[in-house]
């Protein structure tokens, strides 16, 4: 690791920490969810077609149908039709550990892919930010949503997808390369009620073969570890809100 690169990291654990302390009261007091507390959680099938361009990463390359839980959210909670950062948490339940994706509204540019954007419309492009480390280099995923409006509130949200199925194109690109297709998510039901308490966590339970890499992946873990230790005071339950 280059010397610019270990002092990124060291600055991001370090940001972390200081963030965590924030994060761990304000997580009490939300019930366990320092950040995104308002949401909606959804049944959904992830189809994974492999990618044109092989990343030598078989949970990228390799063709699966996989049932998954997926949350929409709203990242400072606030009501519609003010706009949000907003999220989309995937988890793919998986064998003995699950595959969590954590991705927020951001840009798709080489850029602004790693630049959170406010959003009023859910249908918009979702990043992960943070990179993972892989045979084929950093790389970072990111969903696309198909044709259509995708609302954001979570009520309305829910009745919209009851009514029909809402889809994404996930995609991964190395650096600011090209994005690369290589599944679709599809969103098929409301899972009662409105917002069961589901953790996520994209450091601890990342895609096999993929590695949380960089400052944001420093960042995020004495944070989520304190959120993990607010959320188990508030429910007794184990993982950062998402």
């Amino acid at each position: 690791m280059r010397t610019g690169q270990r002092w990124a990291a060291t600055v991001a654990r370090v940001a972390g920490r200081v963030v965590a302390v924030p994060l761990g009261a304000v997580a009490r007091w939300r019930g366990g969810k320092p950040m995104h507390p308002r949401g909606v959680v959804l049944d959904a099938v992830l189809e994974r077609h492999g990618s044109t361009v092989p990343w030598g990463v078989p949970w990228l390359d390799d063709p699966a149908t996989e049932a998954a839980l997926v949350r929409l959210s709203r990242g400072a909670g606030l009501p519609a039709p003010l706009p949000d950062l907003l999220g989309l948490a995937v988890r793919v339940p998986g064998g003995t550990e699950p595959v969590d994706l954590l991705l927020s509204t951001t840009g798709s540019g080489p850029l602004t892919r790693m630049l959170p954007v406010l959003r009023r419309d859910g249908a918009a492009v979702h990043s992960s930010i943070m990179g993972y480390r892989s045979a084929a280099g950093t790389l970072r995923l990111a969903a696309f949503p198909e044709a259509g409006q995708l609302l954001s509130e979570p009520r309305p949200l829910a009745d919209e997808v009851a009514r029909r199925d809402r889809c994404f194109t996930l995609a991964a690109a190395r650096g600011g390369g090209s994005w690369q297709p290589f599944a679709r998510l599809r969103l098929t039901a409301p899972r009662p009620p409105l917002d069961p308490d589901v953790a996520f966590d994209a450091v601890r339970h990342p895609p096999p073969g993929l590695v949380p890499d960089g400052p944001l992946a420093g960042f995020r873990a004495p944070a989520y570890a304190r959120a993990r230790a607010a959320r188990r005071s508030a429910s007794g339950a184990e993982g950062p809100g998402s």
